[in-house]
């Protein structure tokens, strides 16, 4: 017979969700992800993918992955602290030239890299100043570095983190500090303040920590994320990236010097005791995905000339996006309730999926829904939606 104090806390859970609207339906995806996609049966313009060069269903990628798999098998059938595959380590010498490093370990999402590499970096009585936005998984990757003093510093304010660094001086004299965080942030779009950050590192003996899950493949001329973009080269310690964004297939890596690399690999728990990644097929494609990038600098060239024009014509229309710097961009609509009737309608009356966002993934008051546009979208899509975005802010009086 079940225990009734955890039949009652597990109903209790539940309610709440339902209250807050976190259980609600999770559409289904039945193609490959692009400019359209099938959802629930039905053709859609996908509008909220992270699919930003639009290389999750290139044809090189999937038959570099089916090569890979029919060459290696399906699996590692093993943990990296017992035995690799040859073709692992190429993929993280390729990464680690990709992001400008000495070394890159690869781990099976971007979440357990936030996790392992935090976690394992700081010790008892360190230092870990956060930004007040930073991912979900650096949170928690803060939380698990027990005994570590957490600072957060509020958003994008350099001054406010400056600040706290000098206040904390004294506290952090025998030991290290970490100043983390993302490179762009996922629901305002807008990027770190990277050369200021470098400055009040070295100014108060800090190291850097540069979340690049949604920078990789998207800033910088060649696409190799915040560092490119702003010319830092040697100025970050540690960069972690993920491959299931604009790479296109699946994980996660951490990039820095060749020393971090055989640290992590025998002290980063939640590496040491995984098994099975990442698995051939995705060696394969992530390999064909950093060849593309590569040879095809165009793919960028579109995604940002896509994301020019389409900021440009919301704004013209009278629509908030905020302060996104980036694909990512937000409608800022401010009730709950319109911004999930805009989804709605926006899926089922004119065929074009994206997602609402309210309290407490983002604050009261900063409703929304996201949009992020990829190079794959053409002009007639974008149009398209601008029309139905237009039509159907004035009906719910957005704009």
């Amino acid at each position: 017979m079940s225990n009734k104090k955890y039949i009652e806390f597990i109903k209790a859970q539940v309610d709440d969700l339902k209250n807050i609207g976190f259980l609600s339906k999770i559409n289904i995806v039945e193609s490959s992800v692009s400019s359209k996609s099938i959802i629930d049966g039905k053709e859609v313009i996908f509008l909220c993918s992270n699919n930003y060069l639009g290389l999750a269903n290139h044809p090189e990628m999937i038959k570099a992955a089916k090569d890979f798999a029919e060459k290696y098998g399906a699996g590692i059938p093993a943990g990296r602290g017992v035995i690799t595959m040859s073709i692992i380590l190429e993929l993280e010498k390729k990464l680690a030239e990709f992001k400008g490093e000495e070394s890159a370990l690869c781990y099976p999402t971007g979440y357990t890299a936030n996790i392992g590499a935090i976690w394992s970096l700081m010790s008892e009585g360190d230092t870990i100043v956060s930004d007040e936005l930073n991912h979900a998984s650096i949170i928690d990757g803060c939380r698990l570095a027990r005994g570590t003093n957490r600072i957060v510093y509020g958003h994008l304010d350099m001054d406010d983190l400056e600040t706290k660094m000098k206040n904390s001086v004294k506290a952090r004299s025998k030991t290290k500090t970490m100043i983390i965080t993302d490179s762009v942030f996922s629901m305002d779009g807008d990027i770190c303040k990277l050369p200021e950050m470098i400055e009040i590192a070295e100014k108060y003996d800090a190291f850097i920590f540069l979340d690049e899950a949604h920078a990789s493949g998207v800033l910088g001329k060649t696409g190799k994320g915040t560092v490119e973009h702003y010319n830092a080269y040697g100025k970050v310690e540690v960069q972690m990236g993920t491959l299931s964004k604009a790479i296109g297939t699946l994980g996660g890596y951490v990039a820095g010097s060749e020393e971090l690399y055989y640290y992590l690999h025998r002290r980063s728990r939640p590496f040491y005791f995984s098994t099975g990644f990442p698995h051939p097929a995705v060696c394969g494609a992530t390999l064909k995905a950093l060849e593309i990038i590569r040879r095809e600098p165009e793919r960028i060239e579109r995604l940002w000339n896509n994301t020019r024009y389409f900021k440009k014509e919301l704004e013209n229309l009278g629509f908030n996006i905020g302060i996104s710097q980036t694909p990512i961009t937000p409608i800022i609509i401010g009730s709950p309730e319109k911004a999930q009737t805009l989804s709605r309608l926006l899926y089922e009356k004119e065929g074009i999926f994206v997602q609402a966002f309210s309290y407490p993934i983002v604050p009261k008051g900063a409703d929304r829904i996201r949009t992020i546009v990829n190079a794959n979208h053409t002009r007639e899509e974008l149009d398209y939606v601008l029309g139905s975005l237009e039509n159907l802010g004035k009906d719910l009086e957005i704009i």
